[in-house]
């Protein structure tokens, strides 16, 4: 049912006197009028245009207008009529709304459920024309590839163009270029130019292969989960289309990721994963512990890798593992793609593509997406456009789009960063084909991210064993009758005489023989090689070794100490400043300090210890990477890597200044985001070994907007993916009266995620000791994120300071730090402490007199250094007291990780005290208090309970 509106709209009324002196105005001096209306205007054909330039032209426009003709020169001796200048530009607005709402009117949904009205803006009388002016000529200029058309021939082009099975998003871009670019290739394609019969055969065996591999799992492993692509087959073509295209472009490589739907398929089908391989997940659940490394997950997670030709050229696909957090991996794929655009000088950013597939109600609903989104046109964070594929199930589980989205289409959270959206019907496979090429082809062009929307259903529930019609009872109904994409398809190949019946037949037993074929060769012995066969110690990480072959205490010390000359030069570039730069008169202050301290190779701060190691591996030749939310400057104005000209805003990195074949220094102001900004940067690190990447949160407790990261991949991904990072993150921590926000990284979170040597968590009190922490990163023998617990008020404590002897070779980072200012045979109590609350500790010991008290620093939580800590507490064994000590609650910090890993060494010694004591914070809900006084208060009782100092007491641990 279609409904008009009042013809007097746009070019009636009020309106029509003004447009048509603004097309007046633009006849005689286009560049009178605005842009927006030039652009408009240009669309005329030039001999109307010229109609309109007379020196004493009558009105034309309005009852009361005059109906002289208006000769145009040169435009074959026919009239110019203002009937003919108001019905071109009436059809000029037609055109305009179907470029910008002809996808309202599309038919998107192969299950034809979606019952769309006509749009009212896309009816030729909402501008005024009758059943008469339809007939009527009007001149634009070559507008759809047609030549003074009637209205009646440009409505049935606009309809066949932009309101079939492609429906088409791109009027919100701002660039006349790319809305130029698009409108163009797409009016100016007619459907049976799109694809030829070499493209339909090509189709019609995808199709069969994605359709045929569905079913033969379904027959093989009834009943197992492998959320299967079934209602979306027409993936695999568009891939197939997306792959050769990128190829032809000079493409080396491409990183996907993708959510589960389809997963299995896509291996098999456009990674060519052997099919055996992918069998033996389904057949071989008993994998020889001795030859698999981790706990592995399930096989719709797992990634894979792989070198393929293409259309005469290598070309690496790369899938990236993920887990059921839809979205999560996205900014993965995007930090490994700028790593290897990076790493291999690719600045142009086209010789390594991000392609990113996602279910509807994901892209829709997880905050991921738009954030990742943000990353596209960071300079710091771009990788010259990203594909989009939308798996649009039209359903999310159980959920249906009303109710799990307040916009149109499941894709408009893309439109906030101007991407084209092309929505395509996923049962007409050629217009699939032919979208992705334009997507494609539009992403060379620009190096923007674009959006195919591939909208299909989901022929079966969430997954295999889940049953639909619970709660979309008239959907399953539809869809239970409707035949799949590969029975359509083929039915009109072999209508219009491409194929015969028995041609698609032979197709399908051929390709479904070659299944069965290497199903039959599976046994057990084979299944468990396949299963454990390894593929993350290639390529770039070949000489790193598998973490199964590293003994963890010996790898705690490596010598991790620069050379004098490296640490000389760096010194000397850290603190001189440039004779064209003028910086802020303070940070000359900064500088100057820091020079006396360098040349005296004492009182070296924090700052100055993270810059010597950074500084030291840039002259090793391995590159350092460092973001987050404000790190040039750093949140408490300590690092200063950045200098800003004060009249230019020039910016100057003295860390990229130290030699002419040093390795690149990148540090990046971030937006403010966690999850999608440590993810690129997780991401980066999987690509180079090498390379230092730290991510920095502007307070530690930030990092819980990156849980999710931080869970699924940093802490997990070695053991359910077998892959390997040298991840840094930085999180600010210490209790100094600021707030809840503002105190606690939260450790103890990061502390129950360890085990099985999973990451390294340090919380260090020195900066030689950081020093040493940042450079074993790269010179340990395998990788492991690093978790460190960073210090806020030590950045500039006068006590927290190293000596440059401390950073130089043979020198090695300290797990445990020894009390060297007492005599160990007068020592009673003993003190195990953590981070900032040592200095506390200190000098109230030494504002107190107390000499029988040692004060033991542990620098790493985990591995925990037991033998380190084993020969720094035995000569105390025999007579002292062992407490810990620690400034959050009792619930929080390390105490709860420590307490019974520290019985158990304690009991190892024979040591007279058989439990260690805690002395901190009580039990808390919230990391600290917001009120200063009581901060100050409850600070000063933990340090006086940790030293006995009279008044206080112990809490005596059962």
């Amino acid at each position: 049912m279609t409904r008009t509106i009042d013809p007097e709209s746009f070019l009636s009324g009020a309106n029509a006197p003004y447009i048509i002196d603004l097309c007046q105005m633009y006849a005689q001096d286009p560049s009178s009028v605005d842009e927006e209306w030039r652009r408009f205007f240009d669309q005329l054909d030039p001999s109307l245009r010229a109609g309109l330039i007379q020196d004493d032209r009558p009105p034309i426009w309005g009852k009361s207008a005059s109906r002289q003709n208006l000769t145009a020169s040169n435009y074959s001796g026919s009239p110019v009529t203002p009937e003919t200048i108001r019905d071109s530009i009436r059809t000029l607005m037609l055109i305009r709304s179907y470029r910008v709402r002809g996808h309202l009117n599309a038919k998107l949904d192969p299950l034809g459920l979606d019952n769309r009205l006509d749009h009212t803006e896309l009816l030729p009388q909402s501008y005024g024309f009758t059943a008469a002016d339809m007939q009527n000529t009007v001149f634009v200029d070559n507008v759809l590839g047609m030549e003074t058309p009637t209205v009646q021939e440009v409505y049935d082009k606009l309809k066949a163009v932009y309101c079939n099975t492609i429906g088409i998003e791109f009027m919100h871009i701002q660039h006349p270029d790319q809305k130029s670019w698009i409108q163009e290739r797409v009016e100016n394609t007619s459907s049976d130019q799109r694809v030829d019969n070499e493209d339909r055969l090509e189709i019609l065996k995808n199709l069969i292969a994605g359709d045929s591999f569905e079913r033969f799992l379904q027959v093989k492993y009834p009943g197992v989960k492998r959320f299967g692509l079934e209602g979306g087959e027409s993936l695999i073509p568009a891939l197939t289309a997306m792959v050769d295209r990128l190829a032809d472009e000079g493409v080396d490589k491409i990183v996907i990721g993708t959510a589960h739907r389809g997963r299995l398929n896509v291996l098999s089908n456009i990674f060519k994963k052997p099919n055996e391989e992918i069998f033996a997940y389904f057949q071989g659940g008993d994998v020889d512990p001795e030859s698999f490394q981790g706990s592995g997950d399930v096989k719709y997670h797992l990634g894979y890798s792989v070198k393929r030709e293409v259309r005469g050229r290598d070309i690496h696909l790369s899938l990236m593992p993920n887990p059921s957090h839809l979205e999560a991996v996205n900014p993965v794929v995007l930090g490994k793609v700028r790593a290897e655009q990076d790493t291999h000088g690719d600045a142009s950013r086209r010789r390594t593509v991000a392609v990113l597939m996602h279910g509807d109600a994901a892209f829709a609903g997880q905050g991921l997406v738009a954030e990742t989104l943000d990353l596209s046109g960071l300079k710091g964070y771009t990788t010259g456009g990203t594909i989009h594929v939308i798996i649009n199930n039209q359903i999310g589980f159980t959920t249906s789009p009303p109710l799990s989205r307040c916009s149109p289409y499941s894709s408009d959270i893309a439109k906030s960063i101007q991407a084209p959206i092309f929505h395509v019907n996923a049962d007409d496979p050629e217009s699939v084909v032919w979208a992705m090429r334009l997507a494609v082809d539009f992403h060379r062009q620009f190096a923007m991210d674009v959006v195919l929307d591939l909208i299909c259903y989901r022929r079966n529930g969430h997954n295999e064993i889940d049953e639909p019609s619970f709660t979309q009872p008239a959907m399953y109904r539809h869809i239970n009758d409707h035949p799949s994409t590969f029975k359509i398809y083929s039915k009109k190949l072999v209508e219009n005489g491409l194929l015969t019946d028995v041609q698609v037949k032979e197709l399908v037993d051929d390709y479904e023989n070659g299944l069965r074929q290497v199903f039959e060769t599976l046994d057990e012995k084979k299944t468990r090689f396949l299963i454990s066969k390894p593929q993350w110690l290639e390529g770039a990480w070949k000489d790193i070794k598998s973490p199964k072959l590293v003994n963890d205490e010996e790898d705690m010390v490596p010598k991790t100490g620069a050379k004098v000359e490296h640490l000389e030069k760096i010194a000397e570039v850290l603190t001189r400043v440039p004779a064209d730069l003028k910086i802020n008169s303070r940070l000359q202050r900064v500088l100057k300090a820091k020079q006396e301290s360098l040349e005296a190779g004492e009182n070296l701060d924090w700052a100055c210890g993270e810059a010597l190691a950074f500084g030291s591996l840039l002259m090793e030749g391995k590159r350092v990477r460092l973001s987050g939310q404000d790190v040039g400057r750093g949140t408490f104005s300590h690092r200063h890597a950045v200098w800003v000209d004060q009249e230019t805003e020039r910016k100057y990195l003295p860390l990229n200044n130290l030699s002419e074949d040093q390795a690149i220094f990148s540090i990046v102001d971030s937006p403010l985001a966690e999850a999608s900004v440590l993810g690129f940067e997780y991401g980066y690190s999987l690509a180079d070994p090498y390379a230092l990447v730290l991510w920095e949160a502007q307070f530690g407790d930030f990092a819980n907007g990156a849980q999710v990261i931080i869970d699924q991949f940093i802490s997990a991904a070695e053991h359910k993916w077998q892959r390997l990072s040298g991840l840094v993150m930085l999180l600010p921590h210490g209790y100094e009266g600021q707030g809840p926000e503002h105190s606690s990284c939260r450790v103890e979170r990061y502390l129950q995620l360890c085990a099985e040597s999973n990451m390294r968590v340090v919380n260090c009190t020195t900066p030689a000791n950081y020093f040493h922490a940042l450079r074993r990163q790269i010179i340990s023998k395998t990788r492991k994120p690093l978790i460190v617990v960073a210090p806020k008020t030590l950045l500039r404590h006068k006590l927290a300071v190293s000596k440059i002897e401390d950073m130089l070779e043979a020198t090695t980072f300290k797990p445990v730090i020894e009390d060297t200012t007492v005599k160990k045979d007068k020592v009673n109590r003993v003190i195990l402490c953590s981070g900032k609350v040592y200095y506390e500790l200190y000098q109230e010991r030494e504002a107190q007199h107390l000499d029988d008290v040692a004060l033991i620093r542990l620098e790493q939580y985990y591995p925990l250094p037991e033998k380190h800590l084993i020969e720094t507490l035995k000569p105390y064994a025999s007579r002292a007291e062992f407490i810990w000590c620690q400034e959050e609650p009792e619930n929080m910090g390390a105490w709860f990780f420590l307490d019974r890993r520290l019985e158990r060494l304690l009991e190892g010694m024979e040591a007279r005290s058989t439990r260690f004591k805690y002395a901190g914070r009580v039990e808390a809900a919230s990391p600290a208090t917001g009120n200063a006084s009581r901060h100050e208060s409850e600070q000063k009782a933990l340090v006086h309970q940790a030293l006995g100092v009279r008044g206080t007491q112990l809490k005596e641990v059962s």
